[in-house]
């Protein structure tokens, strides 16, 4: 359903997840209408800073010669087909990258909160509220998404600030959160960018037991209508 929801000065804190250049440059991992992601991404962040609400980002890493992955894809060159350490690709994207004294952090794995202390320090902050953007959908921002979810956060959830390989897999994927995302919400920019200005929004949040029993023909309408 959806209901008006606003969030308490203080008590929010935005993530952005896995904004690399690879989504962008490395053919392999493709992220459909990150062009557009990127740009919702810099209009969140702007309203984050001006409204003087923390910011902190990740970038997924692998380093094989650290990390036991017995079934992990490799290239020719033994590396990982994928976020190696060794690529320059992992960089976050110019434009939505760290400024100032924002946090960097690396992760080895999908969710940002599986481990390290992050989660531990946003609660001691005094952060309630988790504004979560990045890709992909149905990885690490599912991932992120639980464990926050888990750790006792209530996360808004950006659907248009997120994506991943294909439209198919980025609005299930947001379904499928959106289904029991307990305690939280799912918005667009617009919204997210209200709400961190202190407004009260109408967003969906998850009533009962699974109530978005999305089929092949209906996922994108529903998805649209969040």
């Amino acid at each position: 359903m959806k209901a008006p929801i606003s969030i308490s000065t203080g008590t929010v804190a935005a993530i952005f997840i896995d904004l690399q250049e690879e989504h962008r440059q490395d053919k392999r991992y493709l992220v459909e209408g990150f062009a557009g992601i990127l740009a919702n991404v810099q209009r969140l962040q702007g309203a984050a800073r001006a409204n003087h609400v923390p910011l902190y980002h990740w970038a997924y890493i692998v380093d094989l010669d650290k990390q036991d992955r017995p079934f992990h894809p490799v290239g020719a060159d033994g590396k990982s087909a994928f976020s190696d350490k060794s690529d320059p690709l992992t960089e976050i994207c110019h434009e939505v990258a760290p400024a100032g004294d924002e946090a960097l952090l690396i992760k080895a794995e999908a969710s940002a909160f599986r481990s390290g202390p992050a989660a531990d320090r946003l609660k001691a902050s005094g952060i309630e509220w988790l504004v979560v953007a990045g890709v992909w959908t149905e990885a690490c921002i599912d991932a992120t998404v639980k464990d926050a979810v888990a750790r006792g956060f209530r996360v808004l959830l950006v659907k248009d600030a997120c994506g991943s390989g294909s439209a198919a897999m980025h609005q299930t994927g947001i379904l499928n959160l959106a289904n029991r995302l307990y305690g939280g919400a799912v918005t667009d920019t617009d919204g997210a960018c209200r709400l961190l200005a202190g407004e009260t929004v109408t967003a969906w949040q998850v009533e009962g037991s699974v109530p978005l029993r999305f089929t092949f023909d209906n996922a994108a309408a529903l998805y649209a209508a969040l």
